[in-house]
């Protein structure tokens, strides 16, 4: 074979294998073992100077974050709660249902083969290891006695100081090595929350529709940005339920609105300051979807 064949071959398998490697999970990942590149900053809030009020900042979240069970239908998520974390993911979406003295995660009736308790630990164990960051959950009650999970939360942080829980709004150094509450509806501990998809809809018939509905969230996230109180975007999405979209699992509205998402939030890079968005809590997130999220931060 000629030298110039052997070199465009061997250019041909390297392009093949970059892009077996990495292909989809760029922006999109459905695989479940985190591989991070060497100088990845797991850190990434300690570039964050103490005096930015954490409405302030924008923030990778999951939606679901522990629904990794339940098939098509389901599952949001393919990383474990230590990967997601390891990964920049700073806000967790839990849905717990309350029965006896424990709060088991759930997805609809499908129970995620956790506790409240052991995604407390996985958090703290996490914080004890990068002190410099700061974890926010929204807890929402699952159960038919949703008054009560207030006080089974309380139970189960005791006086721990380690938990913000109180409704004013913390700057950054307050709140590292931290777990901040956000409260909305029925859950009172913590920051109030913001929803800019006020009434959760998530049904998806047309995608473009979607990243559409997705732009008018993030513009009024960066409106509501810097008050009192935390300000979020949902950037998920099913079809099920709907006619033009049944084939629209989670997973492949994810795999279409993640890279569109990517290139939508970096054509504000050039801007000094650059927008804050808040929390965006996404499905199924690749690193380098993470990474374009928290970059935002860097004036």
């Amino acid at each position: 074979m000629e030298a110039g064949h052997k070199c465009l071959l061997f250019h041909y398998i390297l392009l093949s294998v970059t892009f077996l490697c990495h292909g989809q999970g760029q922006f999109f990942n459905d695989n479940e073992n985190l591989i991070l590149p060497g100088s990845y900053n797991i850190p990434w809030m300690s570039g964050i100077e103490d005096f930015r009020t954490l409405s302030l900042i924008t923030i990778p979240g999951t939606h679901d974050s522990m629904a990794l069970y339940g098939g098509p239908e389901g599952e949001r998520q393919a990383l474990s709660l230590r990967n997601q974390l390891r990964a920049g993911i700073r806000f967790l979406d839990l849905k717990v249902f309350g029965l006896g003295n424990t709060l088991y995660v759930m997805h609809g009736v499908v129970y995620q083969h956790s506790t409240l308790k052991e995604v407390l630990d996985t958090v703290r164990a996490f914080l004890s290891e990068f002190k410099t960051e700061a974890v926010l959950i929204r807890v929402q009650p699952e159960s038919f006695e949703k008054n009560t999970v207030n006080q089974m939360v309380q139970n189960l942080i005791g006086n721990d100081q380690n938990f913000w829980v109180t409704s004013g709004v913390p700057n950054m150094g307050q709140v590292r090595g931290k777990i901040v509450f956000l409260q909305k509806s029925t859950f009172t501990l913590g920051i109030p929350l913001i929803d800019t998809d006020g009434k959760s809809n998530t049904k998806v018939s047309n995608i473009k529709d979607k990243d559409n509905r997705i732009i008018k969230q993030l513009n009024q996230a960066t409106e509501a940005c810097g008050g009192d109180n935390v300000v979020m975007t949902y950037t998920s999405g099913t079809g099920f339920g709907t006619f033009w979209g049944m084939f629209l699992t989670p997973k492949r509205v994810a795999e279409k609105v993640n890279p569109w998402l990517n290139q939508y939030l970096r054509q504000f890079y050039p801007n000094k300051p650059r927008p804050c968005f808040g929390v965006i809590a996404m499905d199924f997130p690749g690193i380098d979807l993470i990474q374009t999220v928290t970059s935002l931060n860097w004036w």
